[in-house]
């Protein structure tokens, strides 16, 4: 698969859904921060040294109501049901979705880079079935990075590999206890796991863009994770 083009602006996303890839789930939760390059490559720091979140982002949050109910271990973790979505009067991933979803990417400077943590096995293709579902597309020079994925191959790269760490975990939230030492806020929120997914790049910042600009794939290469039943939702 071809590289993409150099990213000027990266939007970290995450979502919370009804349940894993086996129950054909559907996006409850999407949320998204968007920010600019330069925020990237010179971000600000704290005393300490941290690395402090850009003043300026865009930030999306949505939730929306499943047709089908939430296994019993989602909700449990994420905190959400169907029936609560629907007490709040939400609507489902809809052509009001959609065109809220592309009009906030339309208001940044392409190319764009979405950035999720284990993205290329869930959170990409779980969008790509919702938008299909509908008909729907993102801007073409749309191009993806998996944290995951990229974190691990540079982990590889450096001699630090999952073994040489003793089997530490890459999840995200382990990631962060590992580069911030303290343990991530509002986890198993879309907005709060976005939140901890750009400080672990910030962390890593430098090494993450460089990895993006070799190794970002292009949207168009995102495979929905199931085919979609008929539902002409566009129209809401």
């Amino acid at each position: 698969m071809s590289k993409g083009p150099r990213a000027k602006t990266f939007v970290f996303l995450d979502l919370e859904a009804t349940g894993l890839p086996s129950v054909d789930p559907e996006i409850a939760e999407l949320s998204l921060f968007a920010v600019h390059r330069s925020s990237l490559e010179d971000p600000e720091c704290d005393e300490s040294g941290s690395p402090l979140p850009p003043r300026v982002m865009d930030k999306l949050t949505l939730c929306m109501s499943p047709k089908y109910p939430f296994t019993a271990k989602a909700s449990e973790i994420t905190g959400l049901s169907r029936e609560g979505l629907g007490r709040c009067g939400k609507a489902g991933f809809d052509g009001t979705v959609v065109r809220t979803l592309q009009a906030f990417l339309s208001r940044q400077e392409g190319p764009v880079c979405l950035v999720a943590h284990n993205g290329f096995n869930y959170d990409f293709p779980l969008l790509c079935t919702e938008l299909r579902r509908l008909g729907a597309h993102l801007p073409q020079d749309t191009i993806c990075l998996d944290t995951l994925v990229a974190l691990q191959d540079l982990d590889r790269a450096h001699g630090h590999g999952t073994r040489a760490q003793g089997g530490k975990s890459y999840s995200l939230g382990s990631l962060f206890c590992r580069y911030f030492q303290a343990e991530p806020s509002a986890a198993h929120s879309a907005e709060g796991d976005v939140h901890t997914l750009l400080m672990v790049f910030l962390h890593r910042a430098a090494e993450l863009l460089a990895w993006a600009d070799e190794q970002a794939l292009s949207w168009a290469h995102v495979e929905p994770m199931y085919v979609p039943p008929d539902d002409p939702r566009l129209e809401a």
